[in-house]
């Protein structure tokens, strides 16, 4: 792995990731005018994906990444793909009850795009289909579980509800919902299988090569980087937290957001199984900024998120606060008292983009440019399928159903209220004040 420790005892620092190593194989630079159906600027998960379906289809594809295909959130997330909706289900069941079907929907057929994607490609990724709890550790959390399965099971959710027992979960926390569909993988690994698929087709892949400007030219669309130029007749843009970065991106389509990670060293199988946790479940804890936790092959668990930092375009790599190290450590050892003298091995971030919403967003920015971004930390099943919509969209003007209710005809993205920093610290000490209310 990439990075040093800091300080000289403690978990090692990177600014990639820790679930794989960097490729060495990459590709060159694009270097000179080339000509194409549709160009993909963005290698992450989604963009590989669009790429992939694009060419499947017949197009005369090419695909731009400033870094290497799979950097950024596609390689650096908790590794849980869930078939459980984004935002708050029992708000939206009383707001909006057909939006909330449709997410429902969406989010488990982007479960089962990425498993198929998975075998089709023969990609080992290390994936468990042990599901995802929505977990509670406090009686207030299980509460707002219970609510929340109320209105997911009405809008049409494969889920289970049950006590710490039923679902098999560490004895610190009372139960919560489990949706089955879905589980725990290697995400660096998956977007590395991925990148060889797409190395491996027809897709013209240019690596190292940033984006500067993308414009419309006449009946199609220019895109310039510093060594080169593509003349396409399209162009979708798929670069997600770098997407505000470009002039011709939607004004507030999405805020570039950092989230951050921790993984322990391996833990015996029978102390595992000491904590309850049988199930082997990735958990997400039912908090207003979650905690995750993801039990890897080798009895390491991964820890995530727990605090969230509004950045700014464009984007700068960093390595991990060691404040949020630290309260992520917290965590971990709250969770797991009895595993206190594990250690933590490792941390590592990354940026991904949220929208205003909190839904995936898709549509035109111009006449012959279009955009698939801002799965909003659900990116590991989401973002291939709507990538690969997008795709299909495309090559034969039909939107499916399950895009369509993504689809901006408008550009208009209201103002936020909750992606700013204060908003995010208050609900983290909302979360911290919860926590010392446990059992009330």
């Amino acid at each position: 792995m990439n990075g040093n420790p800091l300080p000289d005892r403690g978990p090692r620092y990177t600014t990639f990731t820790g679930w794989v190593d960097r490729p060495t194989d990459l590709t060159t630079p694009l270097d000179s005018t080339l000509s194409c159906d549709v160009a993909v600027v963005g290698g992450g998960l989604g963009g590989m994906a669009t790429a992939l379906r694009l060419a499947e289809r017949g197009a005369d594809v090419v695909l731009l990444e400033s870094e290497f295909c799979g950097y950024g959130a596609s390689s650096r997330n908790a590794g849980q793909i869930s078939a459980k909706p984004t935002g708050e289900p029992q708000i939206l069941a009383r707001v909006n009850p057909q939006l909330l079907r449709d997410l429902v929907r969406f989010a488990a057929s982007s479960v089962r795009f990425s498993e198929d994607l998975l075998e089709q490609l023969g990609i080992e990724c290390e994936y468990e289909a042990v599901g995802n709890v929505g977990a509670a550790v406090t009686k207030g959390q299980m509460r707002k579980a219970q609510r929340d399965a109320r209105a997911l099971l009405a809008a049409g959710a494969d889920l289970k509800f049950g006590d710490q027992r039923e679902l098999g979960l560490p004895d610190t926390f009372l139960g919560g919902m489990l949706t089955p569909a879905g589980g725990t993988m290697n995400p660096g690994l998956f977007t590395l299988g991925l990148r060889a698929a797409l190395l491996g087709s027809g897709v013209r892949v240019f690596e190292e090569s940033p984006v500067q400007s993308v414009q419309d030219v006449g009946s199609g669309a220019m895109v310039i980087t510093p060594l080169g130029r593509i003349r396409a007749k399209k162009v979708v843009l798929a670069n997600n937290a770098w997407a505000p970065e470009l002039a011709i991106t939607p004004q507030r389509l999405s805020r570039p957001v950092w989230v951050n990670m921790i993984e322990t060293a391996p833990v015996e199988r029978d102390r595992i199984l000491a904590t309850g946790w049988t199930s082997r479940a990735g958990l997400a804890t039912k908090h207003n900024v979650m905690e995750s936790y993801h039990l890897t092959p080798a009895d390491t668990i991964a820890v995530g998120v727990r605090q969230l930092k509004i950045g700014k375009n464009p984007v700068v790599e960093r390595i991990s606060d060691p404040g949020v190290v630290a309260d992520l450590t917290d965590a971990f050892r709250a969770r797991f008292p009895s595993l206190r003298d594990v250690a933590v091995t490792k941390t590592w971030g990354g940026w991904i983009a949220m929208t205003s919403s909190r839904a995936p967003v898709v549509g035109k920015a111009s006449k012959n440019v279009y955009y698939a971004i801002g799965c909003n930390g659900h990116g590991l099943g989401q973002a291939p399928y709507l990538g690969s919509l997008l795709a299909d969209h495309l090559t034969s003007d039909e939107i499916h159903e399950d895009m369509m209710p993504w689809w901006q005809s408008e550009n208009r993205f209201p103002r936020s209220l909750y992606l700013h920093n204060p908003v995010l610290r208050a609900a983290w000490l909302a979360d911290r004040i919860g926590d010392r209310r446990v059992g009330r």
